[in-house]
């Protein structure tokens, strides 16, 4: 059985293990405006490093192409917070991951210790299963999930992302019962060996458009294995439902995009093209759209460089005013979760933005419930987000940590 490999420390760096794998696995605030253009700003350089030697061979992209039509489809509405917030549910602690579930039923990761709760139509939480090996510490523990639909052949499969005590890894557990109900099975290993450290462990989980599970995996503090496509550390990996590296990866691996310091949010819009909010080290954090085998520039770059060798963000923010994490698409405005920043950003419009595109950015609830780690689109329609005061960095109140539910309308 193959295994993958591990992440990094705050500032101290671990060579990078030979990859392998195992099969299988309120009140609105005041909004404000901001027309940010990436490639004005500036960056910080960190001293160079080797560029890769090896070109992404073609393939197809992970964007889907929408059938012919005779009459195009009109484009997606762009959104906005609309009328008051309210708490779909309170006392979660230090929550990672919000996991809306077709059939029905709520299901949040909880980072430190370690569990899976379903959050009740009551508002109530229960526990669903303690995750195994979860071995909490710094930023590290339980944190992405990502739910796979059943079919004939087999179970809906809902995939975790979790610290161990020698790496990150990728597990599945098949889901069972129904709304109230829920239960997970035995987790099974889907990949090993993604490096680990005190911080930038990344732990995103997405399915995509084409079907392929993609993971956000930090650079766990070594700097330079950001830049080396080999390395599991600093990048976005693309795999097959079982854990294989997926057709067409660009460099025959794991890696799908690279140059990454801290990725935590993945989405994908309408067209299928796809987006991820990465933190940034003291200047710039980054909103990106992710293609095929490209190079987001770190460590070399922080921001938008200009630089003909990497993919500049298509905006970016001071790190006080986001530290994103949790990332979704909704008709067609991007819904952003900020930590520092302790806001909601929406981005807009997303479809049919290109690389180095103007968006116009706005902050919601600014500063009103505390850090916010994550946002989904609601079952009604409208957006959850979830606070994450009681991380460590946080300054918890009374009942925290909530998760949040407000309306959206169109913009305008």
């Amino acid at each position: 059985m193959r295994r993958a490999r591990g992440d990094r420390a705050v500032d101290a760096s671990r060579p990078p293990r030979a990859p392998a794998r195992r099969p299988i696995g309120s009140a609105l605030g005041a909004a404000c405006s901001v027309l940010v253009v990436a490639a004005l700003f500036g960056c910080t350089a960190a001293p160079p490093v080797p560029t890769p030697s090896r070109t992404p061979t073609p393939a197809p992209s992970a964007t889907a192409t929408p059938p012919p039509s005779a009459t195009p489809a009109p484009p997606p509405e762009v959104l906005q917070p609309s009328g008051p917030v309210s708490v779909v549910a309170e006392g979660l602690d230090a929550p990672w991951s919000i996991l809306v579930l077709p059939g029905g039923g709520t299901l949040v990761s909880q980072r430190d210790r370690g569990d899976i709760v379903e959050v009740l139509p009551d508002g109530g939480l229960r526990v669903v299963t303690a995750v195994p090996g979860v071995a909490a510490g710094g930023e590290g523990g339980l944190m992405g999930l990502a739910l796979l639909p059943g079919d004939a052949d087999r179970p809906p499969y809902v995939y975790a992302c979790f610290t161990a005590a020698n790496d990150n890894r990728i597990v599945r557990m098949p889901l069972g019962g129904a709304r109230g109900r829920l239960s997970l099975g035995a987790p099974e290993e889907v990949l090993t060996g993604i490096p680990k450290a005190g911080n930038h462990n990344g732990g995103r989980l997405a399915f995509g458009p084409d079907g392929m599970l993609y993971a956000t995996a930090g650079d766990a503090g070594n700097r330079d294995a950001a830049q080396d496509p080999d390395s599991l550390s600093g990048k976005i990996l693309r795999m097959t439902p079982d854990g294989d590296p997926a057709p067409g990866n660009p460099f025959g691996n794991y890696t799908w995009s690279f140059g990454h310091r801290n990725p935590q949010g993945l989405a994908w819009d309408a067209s299928g093209r796809m987006w991820a909010a990465e933190f940034g080290q003291n200047t710039w954090d980054e909103l990106n759209r992710i293609d095929r085998g490209a190079n987001y520039g770190w460590p070399v770059v922080e921001g938008a460089a200009g630089d003909p060798r990497f993919t500049d963000p298509v905006q970016q923010w001071a790190t006080g005013d986001a530290s994103p994490s949790g990332l979704a698409v909704i008709g067609d405005t991007l819904f952003l979760a900020a930590l520092r920043g302790e806001r909601v950003w929406t981005i807009a419009p997303a479809i049919g933005s290109g690389a180095g595109a103007s968006l116009v950015a706005t902050p919601w609830f600014a500063g009103e419930f505390g850090r916010i780690r994550d946002v989904a689109a609601a079952p009604d329609g409208g957006l959850w987000f979830i606070g994450n005061n009681t991380d460590g960095r946080g300054s918890p109140r009374e009942g925290d940590d909530r998760l949040f539910a407000v309306g959206l309308a169109p913009a305008g």
